[in-house]
């Protein structure tokens, strides 16, 4: 069981009682082997945890841990006569036509109001027949709408393949690197936000240096029938341990990034949720993405509420759906994310609140059950990223 209280296991065990029932991971029976305990997550059964939340939190952040993430959608774009790429721009505000080979972007997939419907990863990589292709990963809870949105936005000359015969594995941590390129020589040679094809034992591997912890480390498509092998060699170096959902919520809570669904919706625009990374200049400047008019508009005069995180005093984690109050106790904000961080010893969150009150520092109250909490408006990451942005590779 858990080493922290019940409610620790944030936005995990959220399924609405009207799902259908929920799909198994290819590595199900090996989770269920390692003492994984399963719960429904996003349409699937998933590990939630093995050893407890707090340990293997604090395992990934010392040395490196091994995540299923196996329900998230992964989608390759093809074009017959047209570039992929160009036709992402239709659905996607940033500049997916000027991606290098094998380097990857952060997106949104944006609705004509400039809505968040999804936030995705997307890669330029050549494909099988010579020609360019674009692998775009996707929320687990979120593909099947997403792969209709994109269908109903693009021309029949663009294919969507679901790679549903893939598994994908991460392994994150500081040590998570030095452990795969034990496995898969070359792995050290990426940096974050890069990608290439990979073999393990004439298994073909798509790798890139990215994922969702804050730390350094790689994510993995594998053919699902030969996900469990490599999951049993990772494991058996010293520095790698699997890893559940809880301990990947808090540590990319510490991180600062947001879970669609909960700090993400179509209610949200990127610019209230301080994602303008992920509007490209070129973009900007054309006007030319889905809910451009209210996003350069939120731009030029400020969002009427903001994305921040936020310190909480005491030990009690505040959690999602806690209300932001004003002196005279109105609601003015909402909690979107919360928990306890193992790294810092304290309770934090993220919210949206009036960008009056987004800078950090500004002291606000929080009401959960009725109790009143007070917390701090902070700088996102809680906990500094420790991407590794030049290669670790000799002599590179």
């Amino acid at each position: 069981m858990s080493d922290l209280p019940a409610d620790t296991l944030l936005n995990v065990e959220d399924a609405p009682e009207d799902q259908e029932e929920p799909q198994l991971l290819p590595l199900d029976a090996w989770h269920r082997a390692h003492g994984g305990r399963m719960v429904p997550f996003a349409g699937y059964i998933m590990p939630v945890q093995y050893e407890g939340i707090m340990a293997e939190h604090l395992w990934c952040r010392e040395n490196a841990g091994l995540f299923d993430v196996s329900h998230m959608g992964q989608l390759v774009f093809t074009g017959d006569g047209v570039d992929p790429a160009q036709a992402l721009e239709a659905v996607l505000p940033g500049d997916i036509t000027g991606l290098g080979q094998n380097r990857m972007r952060y997106s949104l997939l944006l609705n004509e109001e400039g809505g968040v419907l999804d936030d995705l990863m997307v890669t330029r990589r050549a494909g099988e027949e010579g020609t360019d292709e674009i692998y775009v990963v996707v929320n687990g809870a979120t593909k099947y709408d997403d792969i209709g949105h994109f269908l109903d936005s693009m021309s029949d000359d663009i294919t969507i393949n679901l790679r549903d015969e893939q598994a994908l594995l991460a392994v994150q941590g500081p040590k998570a690197v030095d452990a795969v390129s034990r496995l898969i020589p070359g792995v050290e040679a990426l940096v974050f936000m890069t990608a290439g094809a990979f073999e393990w034992n004439g298994t073909p591997l798509w790798i890139s240096r990215s994922g969702y912890t804050g730390e350094d480390g790689v994510e993995i498509s594998i053919p699902a029938e030969h996900a469990a092998a490599f999951a049993d060699a990772i494991c058996a170096e010293p520095e790698v341990k699997p890893i559940g959902l809880g301990a990947r919520d808090s540590l990319r809570l510490e991180a600062g990034l947001p879970l669609y669904g909960h700090d993400l919706d179509p209610e949200t625009t990127p610019v209230m949720a301080d994602l303008g990374f992920a509007l490209s200049k070129r973009r900007r400047e054309a006007g030319d993405f889905a809910g451009a008019a209210r996003i350069l508009a939120e731009r030029e005069s400020g969002p009427a509420v903001k994305r921040v995180g936020l310190i909480v005093t005491g030990r009690q984690p505040v959690r999602e759906g806690a209300s932001v109050v004003a002196e005279d106790g109105s609601v003015i904000g909402r909690v979107t994310s919360g928990g306890f961080a193992p790294t810092l010893g304290a309770p934090i969150a993220m919210a949206y609140v009036p960008a009056a009150l987004a800078i950090v520092g500004t002291a606000v109250r929080l009401i959960q059950r009725g109790k009143v909490h007070d917390a701090t408006v902070s700088a996102m990451p809680f906990v500094p990223h420790r991407y590794v942005r030049q290669s670790t590779k000799t002599g590179a």
